[in-house]
């Protein structure tokens, strides 16, 4: 992680602002391979003197100055994990996983299968059946009856 940050003493403590580069690992939330780039991340934050007048019993969550020194670890963690997206993607048009036997659709644009309805399944024997009567030889008998 680099930082680029500037504090400033401020009537109420100190300002922090600046950037954080970090370097993003993962996998693809679509096709599941592995992720990795660069983020830059603002980050501004006020960390409070702990005996400021604008603090009070109720502002437990507001970031302090102790021992003169600041904590920016939490800081820093909400700020980049917070701008990170839910499901990362290898890039926008990622095509995913086949949902049938999980190959990769962006490797072969043209996979599919053939999904037959089993409530069909009776009629698809009857359509083979048709299919072989038509490609059977006609004997003498069946082409005299068509005349």
């Amino acid at each position: 992680m680099e930082l680029d940050l500037r504090f400033e003493s401020v009537h109420e403590g100190i300002l922090v602002s600046g950037t954080a580069n970090v370097e993003v690992t993962g996998e693809c939330g679509r096709c599941l391979e592995p992720l990795r780039y660069e983020h830059e991340v603002d980050v501004q934050e006020l960390f409070f003197y702990s005996d400021s007048e604008s603090l009070s019993g109720e502002d437990e969550e507001l970031h302090r100055v102790e021992s003169d020194s600041v904590a920016l670890e939490p800081v820093l963690r909400d700020a980049v994990v917070t701008s990170l997206p839910f499901q990362p993607v290898c890039r926008d048009d990622c095509k995913g996983l086949c949902s049938e036997c999980g190959a990769r659709l962006n490797d072969d644009p043209d996979h599919h299968h053939e999904i037959l309805d089993p409530r069909w399944s009776a009629l698809a024997g009857l359509a083979g059946n048709a299919a072989e009567n038509d490609a059977a030889p006609k004997s003498e008998s069946d082409e005299r009856e068509e005349s």
